[in-house]
């Protein structure tokens, strides 16, 4: 059984344009590698057209997947979700216990992770600690570096 994937509207249509791009744009661009390296003669022999071959099997792979997260993919609003505890799409401002340092992150599907916007998956450490939990919880998180203790301070939309 497929893994559901669940996007923002925003979400879903980048990864709908760079499918659209990779169908459209990169699919052509390789066949005509190809064809241009098949031009030059002996393929047994031919690096040229090996690396596109090569670069062809990698996009249908590419290709493919994005087709099975878009197929297995539901759009949820913010707005339906409640904010009394921490869920996907929750924006989620915790304290580090030990450092008082505090960071704000949305949860996000793995898809439209982007720590630079302050965007974690919901399969991250971090995320599956606080996830289901409530303003003023505290809770130990294994992290690669270690256990580590957050506070959640506020839970917003």
């Amino acid at each position: 059984m497929s893994k559901i994937n669940y996007l923002t509207k925003d979400g879903l249509a980048k990864l709908t344009d760079k499918l659209n791009n990779l169908i459209q744009v990169e699919r052509p661009r390789i066949s005509q590698q190809i064809a241009e390296a098949r031009e030059k003669g002996d393929l047994s022999e031919n690096a040229e057209y090996d690396a596109a071959k090569d670069a062809q099997g990698l996009l249908e792979l590419e290709i493919s997947k994005l087709q099975e997260v878009i197929r297995n993919s539901r759009v949820i609003e913010a707005s339906d979700i409640e904010s009394d505890k921490v869920y996907l799409l929750s924006k989620v401002r915790i304290r580090n216990l030990a450092t008082k340092a505090e960071m704000e992150y949305t949860l996000v599907s793995e898809n439209e992770a982007d720590l630079k916007k302050g965007k974690i998956s919901v399969d991250s450490p971090i995320a599956k600690g606080i996830l289901g939990k409530t303003k003023g919880e505290q809770v130990e998180i294994t992290v690669p570096s270690g256990i580590m203790k957050f506070e959640i301070v506020e839970i917003s939309r």
